[in-house]
């Protein structure tokens, strides 16, 4: 049809042109699959930029962040204008001339790349064509694509095809915005506001001029200018930069000559290249919104989504607080008992044989280790025993060490970890959370996905059930010898639970003595009683979810629960009589502040108003009965306004799970603290009950909350009962001549400890029990 066009010029003309649109056309529809993916005009209208999800405390602290990229995407008027003709200047400077292609520009650097000066054409719109929609990946390559040279026109070609769909439907000023949210600057940095922020630690709005031509002076090669790692060449790309911005008249001579002279200061921000914030808390929330974000279609690591939690930026500081200084006392402490003695023990107390050996076996690395050495058994213990260079987790801040495979395992094995959760339970919300001594080197949540014994923290489960069944706070029960028979899987069994005395008073004590003091004697005559399959009915409609043997030692702790749990169903006291599910996210919101999704509790009526009250009264005799073993707490500043704590310790048998719960008129605290693995403990009721170890962390903690009046807590007593009290609670408990700190084991408790011994303990800071 061409011949009939008898200009030659214009016959060659349409050919061109002719050929051309059916290049174009070819392109875009991917014909026979040969060009691979280009971007459709839906996808140039609602481009998908991966966007960092931030995550907040309550009070709009940043907690941390998810993302693939890390970006923090800003709009242009946010952009200081340096930023923009610095950008200008030195990437693309006829960008507001070009129509997404520079025709002058492609045409110079090829005339430049034949003479052997190769000079980059691009344009800031090709360049943003290039990040936004990924087309030199082998995924958007076709056939073509993966012909040498061919392949790399072909990219070029619809680099060129998708810069002129964004100028068609973008103004100059979204194209540069749109860009400048995309670039990398490194360490997993995106977006010139995430760069600002890692940098210089303010917003790019903030930046001043020598600091946005370092930014800008990156995008030529962000590893060669890095100005952490080179600051040298980083400046002297920033100098080129900034004579690019003085050549084409953005700033005066006097502005460049002052911003080449000013020296390079970074301020590195937190935005350090991971996952910012890598933290228990933030882990809980990504699982917390794990099936959330699967019901709605939410990506958190690509959507941009801004995650408020119930968290109290103080209340957490504080705990972390608490619990560094508590965990550091203790780590000594368990070094000054051990020694240099091995702590693994069995249940005799014998040292198990080839702990750190057969621990090794349990790591997943280790069966392709075998495999490797395999019929080489001393080539696979050498391995093993070969030191190296390494860091290590101390209480005095990471330590390089050289220890072998074997020794770093012994190392960790003796380091004692916690958990620490505190909860409102009035609205539901978490307000604290910590899951461990340090996130880097301790992966596993010690408030959710550790089960540990709660030894007597479990005991006013059995003393609810009392209640329940009719008895009240005042009813009566000897100290002595208890024998229970039981059928356990068609065996007979006998449980003959001790005091930690070796010994019985024989002394009548009300419940609520019984309790406050933990009296393991009196605690299975309760049981036995009310019915062991009673007690584990009431733990689980208070909020206990894990799996409980119904066996007559349930009452003393010694099924497996969880912070979490304990937390929660102490919250039903608090909450008068309301079991309520916690929540640790408040609420999402979008980039810009739309509200997404809000989030509240569910609370379920399931025990009564009266016998909730009646229990936060027995929680208090653990400090106002004779003996109570929370009376350690007097040590720290916590009794003005009439001030009312109610808590309860634990110890697991052999001092391996130290526990201590808390509640005062507005939170119910839970902590634990002991070893990973279970065969290391303290080797005492003096160094190692749960009023030793994990008390303290609730004193310090709670009079750290107390001392600050912005927190919006203070003291007072618990609220007086809004329904009638229909059983007798009044019964003074007779004064011992003695009171003290009590142990509180789940085989052996309510050992009177004399006052003399206590200012012995050199370990602890405990002092004698005030009347």
């Amino acid at each position: 049809m061409f011949k009939e066009i008898r200009i030659k010029f214009l016959r060659y003309t349409l050919i061109v042109i002719y050929f051309i649109v059916i290049l174009i056309c070819a392109v875009e529809l991917n014909f026979l699959r040969l060009f691979g993916y280009s971007p459709s005009q839906k996808d140039i209208k609602f481009p998908a930029l991966s966007v960092s999800s931030e995550v907040y405390t309550a009070d709009s602290v940043l907690i941390g962040k998810y993302y693939r990229e890390n970006r923090t995407p800003v709009n242009f008027n946010e952009i200081d204008s340096n930023v923009i003709h610095a950008l200008v200047a030195t990437e693309d400077v006829r960008f507001y001339q070009h129509s997404g292609v520079d025709v002058y520009s492609l045409i110079s650097g090829l005339a430049s790349t034949a003479q052997g000066d190769k000079r980059g054409a691009s344009t800031i719109t090709q360049q943003l064509a290039k990040n936004l929609y990924r087309t030199r990946l082998n995924k958007s390559q076709g056939f073509i694509g993966k012909i040498p040279l061919i392949g790399t026109l072909e990219s070029k070609f619809k680099e060129w095809l998708t810069a002129f769909k964004l100028e068609s439907n973008y103004s100059k000023n979204d194209i540069i915005t749109m860009y400048l949210n995309t670039v990398p600057f490194g360490n997993n940095t995106f977006g010139i506001n995430t760069a600002a922020k890692h940098y210089f630690n303010k917003p790019v709005s903030k930046i001043s001029l020598d600091e946005a031509a370092i930014l800008i002076g990156m995008l030529k090669a962000t590893s060669t200018y890095n100005p952490v790692r080179n600051p040298d060449k980083s400046v002297e790309r920033r100098n080129v930069v900034l004579a690019q911005m003085m050549k084409y008249h953005y700033i005066s001579k006097n502005q460049y000559q002052k911003a080449i002279a000013a020296p390079l200061k970074l301020s590195l921000g937190k935005d350090n290249g991971k996952n910012e914030g890598d933290s228990y808390l933030r882990s809980a929330v990504a699982k917390w919104l794990e099936k959330w974000c699967e019901d709605n279609g939410y990506n958190l690591y690509e959507d941009g989504l801004k995650i408020y939690t119930t968290i109290d930026s103080k209340l957490q500081k504080y705990a972390e607080e608490a619990v560094h200084e508590q965990m550091k006392t203790l780590q000594n402490r368990f070094y000054n008992v051990w020694g240099n003695e091995e702590p693994w023990r069995d249940s005799k107390g014998n040292v198990i044989p080839n702990f750190a050996e057969n621990n090794v076996q349990k790591l997943p690395w280790y069966p392709a280790l075998k495999r490797k050495y395999k019929n080489e058994p001393d080539s696979l213990n050498a391995f093993l025993n070969r030191p190296k260079k390494m860091t290590v987790f101390s209480w005095d801040g990471d330590k390089d060490v050289e220890f072998s495979t074997l020794d770093s395992i012994e190392y960790y094995a003796k380091i004692l970890n916690t958990g620490m959760m505190s909860l409102d339970p009035f609205s539901g919300k978490i307000k604290v959370w910590v899951g461990g001594d340090d996130h880097t080197y301790f992966q596993y949540d010690h408030v959710n996905q550790s089960k540990r014994q709660a030894g007597s923290t479990f005991k006013p489960f059995a003393y609810l059930t009392a209640l329940e069944s009719g008895m009240s706070p005042c009813d009566q029960f000897v100290d002595q010898p208890v024998k229970i028979t039981y059928q356990d899987h068609g065996k007979t069994e006998v449980w003959e639970p001790k005091n930690a005395s070796w010994n019985f008073t024989y002394q009548k004590m009300s419940l609520r003595w019984a309790m406050g003091k933990s009296v393991n004697s009196i605690t299975a005559q309760v049981t036995e009683k009310v019915g062991w399959d009673n007690i584990v009915k009431y733990a689980h409609l208070c909020g206990i979810d894990s799996e409980l043997k119904s066996v007559p030692s349930v009452s003393l702790g010694s099924n497996d629960v969880s912070v979490y749990e304990m937390v929660k169903a102490y919250a039903t006291f608090l909450n008068k009589g309301k079991k309520v599910e916690p929540i640790l996210v408040d609420k999402i919101t979008d980039q810009d502040g739309n509200l997404i999704e809000e989030f509240k509790p569910t609370m379920k009526q399931v025990i009564s108003k009266e016998m909730a009250w009646l229990m936060l009264y027995m929680f208090r005799g653990g400090m106002e009965e004779p003996g109570g073993t929370s009376q350690a707490l007097w040590e720290w500043d916590l009794w003005k306004k009439n001030n009312q704590i109610g808590g309860k310790t634990g110890t697991s048998s052999d001092y391996v799970d130290g526990w201590y719960m808390g509640i005062t008129k507005d939170l119910v605290t839970g902590v634990w603290v002991g070893a990973d693995d279970r065969s290391v403990h303290f080797k005492t009721s003096e160094t190692g009950e749960g009023s030793r170890t994990a008390l303290p962390i609730f004193g310090k903690f709670m009079e750290k909350v107390y001392q600050d009046p912005s927190t919006g807590i203070s003291e007072g007593p618990f609220p007086k009962p809004d329904v009638p009290i229909s059983r007798n609670y009044n019964c003074p408990s007779p004064r011992l001549s003695v009171d003290s700190l009590q142990i509180d084991s789940l085989t052996l408790d309510s050992l009177i400890t004399p006052i003399e011994d206590l200012k012995k303990d050199s370990l602890t800071n405990e002092q004698p029990i005030q009347p």
